[in-house]
Parts: structure tokens; C-alpha cells; sequence
């Protein structure tokens, strides 16, 4: 049965718990891959920039194919494009665990098992959008927290594993551990709402279709009845239609944020341990402190989605996400100077809280900025553009280690990124509000409600709750206006 709406509630819960299941599978695994670190360093014996590769190409290959596995969840099933995910990363890590070189753990750890978690990561979260919109940031704080729980729980008994039964051991008992995708993706069973089928002459508003099929188009369904009639004229529209969000000005901004946000936020995972390390810290008190990032992250997760889930707050979730990426590029800022275990403790309750704060609110945000239709599409370019930055500052960092002999330029490079994006987010809404005030005083009545104006033979409504689409047409309504 298709649904007006989301149904916050019932089978959405057990879509929250797979969600849950999946980031622990996926993005925990990932950052306890941090560990295996110095282990991967004295047995291949290379230097911090040719090590770091290995995160860096997993965490890669996780966001850059996003959209394939959104494009499998569109297309074929979330179900499908999970178990498939779930197979492939269990294969990955079983193959690294007969790895001879790092050339190996790039290919097998880094592309393979990166691949699955792409083809689980995105559907999942998408999945939790569908079936949530009242309590959306609650159900988006309890699933991302699988992130910090698996990191918690996972740091120390990975720690243990490899004492016990070595670095291949630990990854070849991984590759079974994370077979539980498949698990997960039996969970998430599909909903059909109304908005993810509209009719034709709603879709073609904004003349991606040329004029003269608008007229035969308007009591169609975009579904089989159009597709019969025009095959490849619809598919190739379906495929824009799915993807338009693109040309978004709030998009394009929060898209630019992201790419610094993610170069700032990866190579902490990758070098808190190795950096604990270097100070003097014990190898228990180095996992220790990523347990202790790992369950904080858990409390950001699910206090910030509740925060921003009452009413005082769900109108600012804009800037709730920025001020949790600017402190976490402070604290970034301060890594260096707290050179022993009872200071680094602090830095991992404090980086901890407002990593997991973030990240709960990206899918938020991407959901708020493109709507629900388009989620699973937008996540999948959102976590697509943290493939590159991804891919490139864990070896940046190990370079600059090696060069300077110290992990500071490394640590102030990611603050002031992460800072540079939060401050970015922050000019754009103070842009936009000065651009939205300036419009309003040239129509002369702030008090206006609705216009109505033609372009052809469709009719376009302007409200005074404007967003991004809703600037540009009383931009041209504005035009029309002082004409007359």
C-alpha cells in the first residue's frame, strides 16, 4: 500500500535497527581499521604515508561508489543492494587476511571491502528517511550511533584479537563479523509513499520536457504508461529527475562545506592511536581512548538528534551542524599539546560528542535541503564527495609526519579545515538572509503572500515561506512586478 507519508513509527523502528546494525558493520569496522595500523607499519615495513594508504582507500572506495549503491536501491532493491554489499566486504576482509604486501591490503581491504560498505552505507540511511519525518533526527541520532557503539565495543576486542591471533586472525574474524549485513538487509523492507510517484504535469513544471509533449503528458503517470510511449525520452527524464537537487544553490553550498568538513574529520581516526603512541601511551590506553571517542560519539548522536528534534530547535538544525564542526576543528586545533593520557582523554569526550552530533545531522539536512524523494539520490552524492578528501588527507598527514617529525602541521591542517567549513555554511545563510530581505523590499509589501503568474499554459505559485527554488521565481515574479 502506497503511504501519503512517512509512518514515524511501526516497521520504521526495525529500519532504525538495521540502520543501526549497518554502521556497525561499516563505518565502526572502518575506524578500527586505525588500529591495525602499527601493526600493518613494523610487519611490511613502510613509512606513516604509504601505511595510511589502506584507510584511505577503504574510506575512498565507501563514499565514492555511494551512488552506485543508491542506483542499485532505486533500481533494483535495498534489500538486494545490502545482502550484495554485505558479501562483498566479508570477502575483502577474508583476503586481506593472506595478504603479503600493502599493494594486497590496498586492493582487498581497501577497494573490495570499501565497495560493499558503499553498496550497504547510503540505502540504509536513505531507508530511515523514508519512514520517518516528525521524529527524523531522533531515528537518524539512534541509527548513527551504531557508529560510536561498534567503535566502543569494537576498539578494545579488536586490540585483543590481535594479540591473541595476530593482525590476520583479527581480519580474517571481521570478514565473518560484518557477513551480518546481510542480516541487516533482510530488515529493510521497501515503502511506496505518494510523493515518490507524482503525475506528469507536476513533474514537468520546471520544462525539462519540450512544450508540445507537456500537453499529452499531463494526466499521465510518470510510471509504465509514459515509459511505453517515449522508452528513452522518459528514462533519460527520469534519470534528471532523480538527480535535479544538483543544481540547488543550498545544495551546491552544503556540498563545497562537506568536501572540507571530510578532508578536516578523516585523519584523526587514522592517527589518534599512532599519535597516543608516540607520547608514551600504552597500546590498551590508545585503543582505550578510541572506546572512549567511540561511546561519546553514541551520546552526540542520540542527545543531538533529540535536541534538534524539539521544537526550539528544529528551525536552527542548520546552525546546530555548523557549530558541532567548528568545535570539533578547535579541538582539532589543541590536538597537539596534550601530549599524555589524562589530557588526550578530554580530546576524545569532546571530539567524540560533537563527531557524533554532525554526523547525525548530515542526513537531516540533505533530507530538509532535496526532500524526501530525492533522499537516497542526495545521499549518494553527499557521501560521494567525501570519497576524494577521504582519499587524500590520511596520506597528506602521513607526509607531513614524515617531513616535520610531528603530527602538528597534520592536526592544524584538519582544525582549520573543518573551521573554514563551518564558517562557510555560516556566510551562505547570512548571504541568503540579506539576499531574501533586499527581494522583499523591492516588491514593496514585506506582507506578501501569493503571487500567481504564467508561463505558458502552467500557473506557478510563489509563497512567502520561501526557500532555495522559491528565491529565484520571485527574483523573476520581482522583474514582472516593477514592469507594470
Amino acid at each position: 500500500a502506497r503511504h501519503s507519508g512517512p509512518p514515524d513509527g511501526g516497521w520504521g523502528w526495525m529500519i532504525v535497527a538495521g540502520c543501526f546494525l549497518v554502521t556497525i558493520c561499516t563505518r565502526a569496522v572502518t575506524r578500527c581499521i586505525s588500529i591495525f595500523f602499527v601493526e600493518f607499519q613494523a610487519y611490511f615495513g613502510q613509512d606513516y604515508a604509504r601505511t595510511a594508504w589502506i584507510h584511505s582507500i577503504v574510506d575512498c572506495a565507501t563514499m565514492l561508489c555511494a551512488p552506485l549503491g543508491s542506483l542499485i536501491s532505486n533500481h533494483v532493491s535495498c534489500q538486494v543492494g545490502i545482502m550484495l554489499g554485505g558479501l562483498l566486504a566479508s570477502t575483502g576482509l577474508i583476503l586481506s587476511s593472506f595478504a603479503t604486501s600493502l599493494e594486497h591490503l590496498y586492493l582487498s581491504l581497501g577497494v573490495l571491502t570499501g565497495l560493499g560498505f558503499a553498496l550497504c552505507y547510503s540505502p540504509a540511511i536513505a531507508m530511515v528517511g523514508k519512514y520517518f519525518n516528525k521524529r527524523k533526527a531522533l531515528a537518524y541520532g539512534i541509527a548513527m550511533s551504531g557508529s560510536g557503539i561498534g567503535t566502543f565495543i569494537l576498539a578494545p576486542v579488536v586490540q585483543l584479537l590481535i594479540e591473541q591471533f595476530s593482525w590476520r586472525g583479527a581480519l580474517l574474524i571481521l570478514g565473518g563479523f560484518v557477513l551480518n549485513l546481510c542480516v541487516c538487509g533482510a530488515l529493510m523492507r521497501p515503502i511506496s509513499l505518494k510523493e515518490d510517484c507524482k503525475t506528469a504535469p507536476e513533474l514537468l513544471e520546471q520544462n525539462y520536457v519540450p512544450e508540445t509533449e507537456k500537453q499529452d503528458l499531463k494526466q499521465m503517470s510518470i510510471c509504465s504508461p509514459l515509459i511505453k510511449l517515449w522508452p528513452h525520452e522518459c528514462l533519460c527524464y527520469c534519470s534528471w529527475k532523480e538527480y535535479d537537487f544538483l543544481l540547488m544553490p543550498g545544495f551546491m553550498v552544503l556540498a563545497v562545506s562537506i568536501l572540507f568538513m571530510a578532508y578536516g574529520c578523516s585523519p584523526l581516526f587514522v592517527y589518534l592511536v599512532p599519535y597516543a603512541l608516540s607520547v608514551g601511551v600504552s597500546h590498551h590506553q590508545a585503543a582505550f581512548l578510541m572506546s572512549i571517542l567511540g561511546v561519546i560519539d553514541i551520546i552526540g548522536n542520540i542527545t543531538f538528534g533529540w535536541l534538534t528534534d524539539r521544537r526550539c530547535l528544529k528551525k536552527h538544525r542548520y546552525f546546530c551542524y555548523l557549530f558541532a564542526v567548528g568545535m570539533d576543528g578547535l579541538c582539532c586545533l589543541f590536538l597537539p599539546v596534550l601530549q599524555s593520557f589524562p589530557l588526550l582523554v578530554p580530546f576524545s569526550f569532546t571530539f567524540g560528542y560533537f563527531d557524533g552530533a554532525y554526523v547525525t545531522l548530515i542526513p537531516v539536512m540533505t533530507a530538509d535541503v532535496v526532500g524526501t524523494s530525492s533522499l537516497s539520490s542526495a545521499l549518494g552524492v553527499v557521501y560521494f564527495l567525501h570519497a576524494i578528501p577521504y582519499l587524500v588527507s590520511p596520506p597528506v598527514a602521513g607526509w607531513l609526519v614524515d617531513t616535520t617529525g610531528s603530527y602538528t602541521a597534520s592536526f592544524l591542517l584538519c582544525g582549520f579545515s573543518m573551521i573554514f567549513s563551518s564558517a562557510l555554511l555560516c556566510f551562505a545563510r547570512l548571504a541568503k538572509k540579506i539576499k531574501r530581505t533586499h527581494l522583499q523590499s523591492l516588491t514593496g509589501n514585506t506582507a506578501l503572500k501569493q503571487h500567481i503568474w504564467t508561463n505558458g499554459a502552467i500557473a506557478y505559485s510563489v509563497t512567502a515561506e520561501l526557500d532555495q527554488r522559491d528565491v529565484e521565481v520571485l527574483a523573476v515574479d520581482t522583474n514582472s512586478y516593477s514592469n507594470r
